[in-house]
């Protein structure tokens, strides 16, 4: 199918590149711990849902009330939660009561790493014992039976890679994911919001220990491949989707591919773009798909085909899109809601309060989709759930 001439890329922030500090006009993790801690998020991170706030309405579609879904052409999604996968009954005893994302991927042993951020230990955001990321795991790797059961690092969990949070700088995952024995993890380093670069590890012990292997400065191709997901195909590449990592700023999607066994090599990520009237590999990358805030991004090659989760911006929900291909026409394809906000105390089926991430769950399918999703709204509001959707068309 013909794709239409993209959007131009978007400028990272207000228009300049990250500072070699990482400093900038982004909310600082202090400064975000401070606000939660005092009782909310609202000042901290626009748009981002919280008790009492209402949606921006949509553009198309229907408006939404606490467990019904807004689609987008598509109806009959429906969503239940699972459980919670982690907080002090969960995960207090591998000191990680207080911890978000939960990027799940499947371990060459056949457990399941879900790879955190920010993890806190004693009352709440903001306590003691400050890692990111780290690694809780469920030995038992079916979507519906995930419960963790251990922590890389034993009765603590520790940070998986050095990071002291000097200054409030952090190492976010953004992606974990398994090519054979290896597994691979990519972070976004610095202040939060204000990605001063971003680095790639490997893991080959499941999950156990990690080595570095390459980094990217923050500001490369306008900021837009600051965080990335990458779907393992079946035809030796792995396809990379990428945006800003800002929610206030408005971001394109770009697609690279890399061969699986030159990961580690920035110089063998090949652009997907538009140029002299056609896109090609090798066109320098443009986006695929319409400018817009992004939250977490999740790509997973699934059943023959390719689902890409995202948290969107405005409105607040998490939404999918199901595809052919890596260079599917996503200007066109359906976009489907999945998870919708709503206050504390309203939460029923695919309605939750303060919605983050949404990373596919490995195993799923598309009857029966699992995803890790977030949530932070308060300082021992702060929590990875589990979500289990279904009704989505492909």
């Amino acid at each position: 199918m013909q794709q239409p001439p993209p959007r131009r890329p978007a400028h990272h922030g207000n228009g300049s590149a990250p500072s070699p500090t990482g400093t900038g006009t982004g909310p600082s993790r202090r400064a975000l711990l401070r606000t939660v801690t005092a009782g909310g998020l609202s000042a901290a991170v626009p748009g981002l849902a919280v008790p009492g706030a209402s949606a921006a309405p949509r553009a198309t579609g229907t408006a939404s009330t606490a467990g019904t879904v807004r689609t987008t052409g598509i109806t009959g999604v429906t969503g239940t939660k699972v459980r919670d996968l982690t907080g002090p009954a969960q995960t207090g005893r591998f000191a990680a009561p207080w911890t978000d994302l939960g990027i799940p991927a499947r371990c060459p042993d056949g457990s399941v790493l879900l790879v955190c951020g920010d993890t806190f230990d004693g009352g709440g955001v903001g306590g003691p014992d400050w890692r990111s990321p780290v690694g809780l795991r469920s030995s038992n790797a079916a979507p519906g039976a995930l419960l963790v059961d251990s922590a890389v690092g034993g009765s603590r969990a520790v940070g998986l890679v050095p990071e002291g949070h000097t200054g409030g700088t952090t190492a976010l995952p953004s992606d974990v994911f398994t090519v054979g024995p290896t597994m691979y993890m990519h972070l976004m380093r610095g202040v939060i919001h204000r990605t001063h670069h971003t680095d790639f590890w490997r893991s080959d012990d499941n999950g156990a220990t990690w080595h570095y292997l390459c980094q990217w400065p923050g500001n490369i191709h306008g900021g837009q491949f600051q965080q990335k997901t990458y779907a393992v195909a079946d035809d030796g590449w792995c396809y990379v989707l990428s945006t800003a990592f800002n929610r206030e700023t408005v971001s394109g999607l770009l697609l690279h591919r890399v061969p699986q066994h030159a990961l580690g090599d920035p110089a063998a990520y090949q652009p997907w773009g538009w140029a002299g009237g056609r896109w090609a590999w090798g066109n320098p990358p443009t986006s695929v798909t319409r400018a817009r805030r992004w939250g977490e991004i999740c790509f997973r090659a699934m059943g023959g085909r390719y689902v890409l989760s995202w948290l969107n911006m405005s409105p607040l929900d998490i939404r999918a899109q199901i595809f052919a291909l890596p260079t599917s026409n996503l200007f066109t394809a359906p976009e489907q809601t999945m998870i919708v906000p709503t206050v504390p105390g309203q939460e029923t089926g695919n309605a939750v309060a303060s919605p983050y991430g949404g990373f596919v769950v490995p195993g799923s399918t598309f009857d029966d989709l699992h995803l890790t999703v977030s949530q932070w709204y308060g300082a021992q509001d702060y929590r990875v759930t589990q979500y289990r959707v279904n009704g989505l068309q492909r």
